[in-house]
C-alpha cells in the first residue's frame, strides 16, 4: 500500500525538476485543448511495480485523464504486453511521459531483480531484504518495489533501527561498549543489530546481548560456524558480496536473513515505452 501524500511529493519534485518553467516544446506546438491516446508497452519481460505511481503522474497533470491498467504491481510482464491504456490532454501526456517512465522503469527493474533473488531460495526458510543503498529521494518507492518483487524491507532509515557497524564499533570502543551505550538510550521496543566480521566478534555480540547479528563478508564455512555458535539466540543476517550465483549457498548456511545491496543500487531500468496511437 502506497501513501498518496509521500507519492505525490515525489512526483511533484520530479515534475518541477523536469520542467521548472514549463515544457517549451509542448507548450508551443500543441493546442491546449488537444486530446490524445497512448499505451504503455513492455519492451522486455519483468515484474511490474509502480503502475499506480505512473497513473498519478498523469492525473496530477490532467485530473480528467482516463487510465486503464491492464496489470497490477507484482505481476509478470512479457515483451509486447500493453501495460496500460491512457487517454487525456495531449500536453499532459507529453509532459508526464518521462517522469512516469523514469519511475516505472526504475522500480519495475528493482521488483524484477528482487524476484530473481527470491526465486533462487524459494524453497529455503530465509528472507531476502534490501539495504539503504537507494537513490536519494526515491527510497520510499524503491523499497516498495522490493516488496512487489517478493522481498522484505530492512530498516527504512537511520532513525528506525540500531545497526552498529565497524566504524561505530571503532569509535565507541568495542562491541560490548557500543551495545551498552545503545541500550541506555533507546526505547525497549527497538532491537539492536551488530555487524561482525569474525567468530570472535560474533561471540562478543552474543555476550553483549545483540538481538540481530550480521555476518559481514564471511566465507560459507565461517557463516556455518557462526550460525552454530549463535544457536538461535539471535537473528542471523548475512551480508556482503551477495549475488545470484552465491545466494543459494549463503542461504544453506542456516542464516535467517540475507541483505542484498544489488536489489537497488545496480539495476538497469526495465525497458518500457509510451506510444501515442490514433
Amino acid at each position: 500500500m502506497l501513501d498518496k501524500i509521500i507519492v505525490d511529493n515525489i512526483i511533484q519534485n520530479a515534475l518541477k525538476e523536469d520542467m521548472p518553467l514549463g515544457d517549451i516544446t509542448t507548450d508551443n506546438l500543441i493546442d491546449e485543448n488537444s486530446k490524445s491516446k497512448a499505451k504503455l508497452i513492455a519492451k522486455e519481460a519483468g515484474i511490474l511495480a509502480g503502475i499506480e505511481v505512473a497513473e498519478r503522474v498523469f492525473r496530477i497533470l490532467d485530473p480528467q485523464v482516463y487510465f486503464k491498467a491492464n496489470f497490477k504491481d507484482g505481476e509478470s510482464l512479457k515483451k509486447g504486453d500493453i501495460i496500460a491504456e491512457i487517454e487525456g490532454n495531449t500536453r499532459a501526456l507529453l509532459k508526464g511521459e518521462r517522469t512516469a517512465l523514469n519511475i516505472l522503469q526504475r522500480i519495475s527493474a528493482i521488483a524484477t531483480k528482487t524476484n530473481e533473488y527470491c526465486q533462487k531460495v524459494k524453497d529455503l526458510p530465509v528472507k531476502i531484504v534490501d539495504t539503504r543503498k537507494t537513490t536519494p529521494g526515491l527510497r520510499y518507492l524503491e523499497k516498495y518495489a522490493v516488496r512487489a518483487g517478493g522481498g522484505t524491507n530492512h530498516r527504512y532509515c537511520l532513525s528506525d533501527g540500531v545497526l552498529i557497524k565497524d566504524n561505530h564499533i571503532q569509535a565507541a570502543g568495542g562491541i560490548k561498549k557500543a551495545v551498552e551505550l545503545a541500550r541506555k538510550s533507546i526505547p525497549h521496543t527497538i532491537k539492536i543489530e551488530v555487524e561482525t566480521e569474525t567468530l570472535e566478534q560474533v561471540a562478543e555480540a552474543l555476550e553483549a546481548g545483540a538481538d540481530i547479528i550480521m555476518l559481514d563478508n564471511m566465507s560459507y564455512e565461517m557463516m556455518k560456524e557462526a550460525v552454530k555458535l549463535i544457536n538461535k539466540r539471535a537473528v542471523v543476517e548475512a551480508s556482503g558480496n551477495v549475488s545470484l550465483e552465491t545466494i543459494y549457498d549463503i542461504a544453506c548456511t542456516g542464516v535467517d536473513i540475507i541483505s542484498v545491496g544489488k536489489l537497488t543500487h545496480t539495476v538497469a531500468a526495465l525497458d518500457i515505452s509510451m506510444k501515442f496511437i490514433d
